[in-house]
């Protein structure tokens, strides 16, 4: 082994525990992340570790302030050692819930009917509620906490929106405890908090490994509120021999929770204590784990709760071939040929070779900054075949393991990597991907219109009839067969977005083009209005960005014909790397895109000179009986090549295009259209990824 392979398994052993295989997987069919060009292939390891929770800062962020775990075949919880699972205990019922010891705001503590209202007042608020029930001074007691909070001010700052939320005295609490020493059992451990709660302190089991517990007292946010609690405990209880938690200390400390309706079922809570390195694991067994949290999904492998930067962090360890199970049955059809099932599963499996430790505590996260990971609901028999079938097969380029992107639909080519992250390797380049089309097979076919009343918009052709005949501009006519027939503002079906208007049957209605419905392959996009369109590019185009959009043009394209520069009145659209033009322009599917405008259009003059012309202007018409102007909206207006668009008086823009995703490297809809013409995967994967070799590492 080499000094710099030696090093990297030594940093990474320093978190993975028993992690055996370091890998990470950089992007989603339809996501962009910059290239990250450094990117060396990580030692073979066996598991990989997925972060589903966890606060990352800008790398991933998505957190919650407790989860909800649950196994048929039932949970334990302990830490790996030696390569080994250790338990330290069997939780008594199928499903716990898990959160950190870190700071949160104490709401109120009173009886069910007062934690119940004071807690349903805060559920559709971002200070989420808990509610723990114990005993305290010889009674039951329930007990409202909020949130997990990264610090003590962040907590101090949530007090008052709490407080002004239920009309309770809310106050901070935090990760401070004083010990009143060690116990050999959870019994022995409770008789001693007991007597302690009597004396109505707030006082819990800990447990601190296997058979190894102790008695906590307190919860305070700063050493200023634990010594005066100390205080008051020696003149209360001063038989107790008490030491002050390190801060370090890993620990569960146990805790019941009621929910938030009355009569709820009480379930055991098991907080973690320590800092960011402290971390337990939780085993389900053969049948898995059930986040509810997170879609009620139910994982393979282990899940390791930890804390980070103050927060719960949940990470999924898992093998990695079983995890690639979830992966590709999320990523691509189940039902699409075996040889594109394979193709998607090498690729796979490189993005985990390629990226190492990549978002520190794990290598992938489960959302959109990573591959698809829907746990075992994604997985399919299929696609186990296709993975077992390539199991330990990657990409390679000059030795190493290439990290080999793709995206859904490359829209007939794929991009060059000056279109997208302004880098790349030696393994990407433009090329076909005619078997992209497969994504429209099936699909209807939706004719662009025009109405009486000047407005324009989509009809499904199966909801259409042609009529004879054609408009004096050579233009076909339809009417529709049923009464008030949708017309829809792009050529979709749109179940959340209002239709433009009704048609009724016997109405003449111009068809201004067919085109395919929009899809993966082929898109209508809009109509964005200057406002829309102005407020989508801000935080994402460098410089000032226009308060009013009159015109907007593609200026330079790629080698693939994807937009590498946009001009808003003239004046360039600076962005970070060109594939940003899919969020900055209201989200499109990618950057392969024509803009169309619908108060303007482009005339070229016979020097050459190109000009715009506004809807407000008036259109200058020349016929045989002389020349008129047209200042009406519904003016239709023809290019060379017979496509028809209506210039009105309101300016909004329409992006018409192909693809979906960044388009580099692999296309999952080009390898199930070439899979259908019989290329194996080596072939398709050595089309689509240049001068490479796929091997078993």
């Amino acid at each position: 082994m080499s000094g710099e392979a030696f090093n990297r398994k030594s940093i990474f052993g320093a978190w993975m525990g028993r992690a055996k295989r370091a890998a990470a997987i950089m992007v989603l069919a339809t996501v962009c992340i910059p290239w990250s060009s450094g990117v060396h292939a990580a030692a073979a390891q066996e598991d990989i570790r997925v972060v589903i929770f966890a606060d990352l800062g800008s790398k991933y962020k998505a957190t919650v302030p407790a989860v909800t775990l649950k196994s048929s075949g039932g949970l334990s919880v302990g830490q790996n050692s030696g390569g080994s699972f250790q338990t330290w205990m069997g939780l008594p019922d199928s499903t716990a819930r898990f959160s950190v010891d870190s700071y949160r705001v104490k709401v109120l503590e009173g009886n069910e009917a007062a934690a119940i209202k004071a807690a349903q007042a805060l559920q559709k608020t971002n200070d989420k509620p808990t509610v723990f029930i114990g005993s305290k001074n010889g009674s039951s007691v329930y007990q409202v906490y909020a949130g997990i909070y990264a610090s003590e001010q962040s907590a101090q700052a949530a007090v008052q929106r709490i407080s002004s939320a239920t009309g309770a005295q809310a106050e901070v609490k935090g990760n401070k405890h004083w010990s009143t020493g060690s116990y050999g059992s959870e019994q022995e451990a409770n008789l001693v908090r007991t007597t302690i709660a009597a004396a109505g302190f707030d006082a819990f089991t800990v447990i601190q490994s296997r058979g190894q517990y102790a008695v906590w007292v307190g919860e305070e946010s700063n050493d200023s509120k634990l010594s005066a609690l100390k205080t008051e405990l020696e003149s209360k209880q001063p038989r107790l021999t008490l030491s002050k938690v390190n801060a370090t200390q890993t620990g569960l400390i146990i805790r019941q929770e009621a929910g938030v309706t009355t009569g709820s079922q009480v379930m055991s809570h098991y907080m973690l204590s320590g800092s960011d390195h402290s971390k337990v694991i939780v085993n389900g067994g053969n049948d898995g784990i059930q986040v509810m949290e997170r879609s009620q999904r139910t994982y393979r492998g282990e899940m390791e709760i930890a804390m980070t930067s103050g927060q719960l962090a949940l990470v999924n360890e898992v093998p990695l071939e079983q995890y690639l199970y979830s992966v590709v049955g999320a990523e691509v059809y189940s039902s699409w040929p075996d040889e594109a099932l394979k193709a998607q599963a090498v690729a796979a499996r490189s993005y985990a070779l390629a990226q190492g430790n990549r978002f520190q505590i794990g290598n992938v996260v489960d959302g959109t900054l990573s591959q698809a990971y829907n746990g075992k609901s994604s997985e399919h028999a299929n696609v186990n075949e296709a993975v077992d079938a390539t199991a330990g097969e990657v990409i390679k380029s000059g030795g190493k393991v290439v990290e080999a992107v793709f995206s859904s639909n490359a829209g007939g080519v794929t991009a060059d990597a000056s279109e997208v992250w302004n880098s790349g390797g030696e393994a990407f380049a433009s090329v076909d991907s005619s078997g992209d089309t497969s994504a429209q097979k099936g699909a209807q076919e939706w004719y662009h219109v025009l109405l009486s009343s000047g407005k324009t918009g989509y009809i499904s052709e199966d909801n259409a009839k042609e009529l004879e005949g054609v408009t004096e501009a050579g233009l076909d006519k339809i009417t529709v067969t049923a009464e008030n027939t949708n017309v829809r503002p792009i050529p979709q079906i749109q179940s959340t977005v209002t239709p433009i208007a009704k048609a009724q049957p016997g109405e003449e209605i111009i068809v201004l083009e067919k085109v395919p419905q929009s899809g993966d392959y082929a898109w209508v996009r809009g109509p964005f209005t200057s406002a829309q369109l102005a407020k989508s590019l801000q935080g994402k185009v460098t410089g000032t960005v226009p308060s009013s959009i009159n015109h907007l043009d593609v200026t330079k394209r790629g080698p693939s014909g994807r937009v590498l520069e946009v001009e808003a009145n003239g004046t360039p659209l600076k962005v970070k790397y060109p594939d940003m033009f899919r969020s900055a322009m209201g989200g499109l599917p990618s950057t392969l895109f024509d803009i169309a405008s619908t108060g303007s259009y482009t005339v070229l003059g016979a020097d050459g000179a190109t000009s715009h012309v506004s809807g407000t202007q008036g259109t200058q018409i020349l016929s045989a009986s002389g020349s008129s102007t047209s200042s009406g909206n519904g003016v239709i207006v023809m290019n060379e090549d017979r496509h028809a668009r209506v210039i009105d008086k309101t300016q909004s823009f329409i992006f018409t295009g192909k693809g979906n995703g960044h388009g580099l490297g692999l296309s999952q809809w080009g390898a199930n259209g070439l899979a259908e013409q019989g290329y194996d995967y080596k072939k398709i994967l050595q089309h689509y990824y240049k001068n490479v070799d796929i091997v078993k590492d």
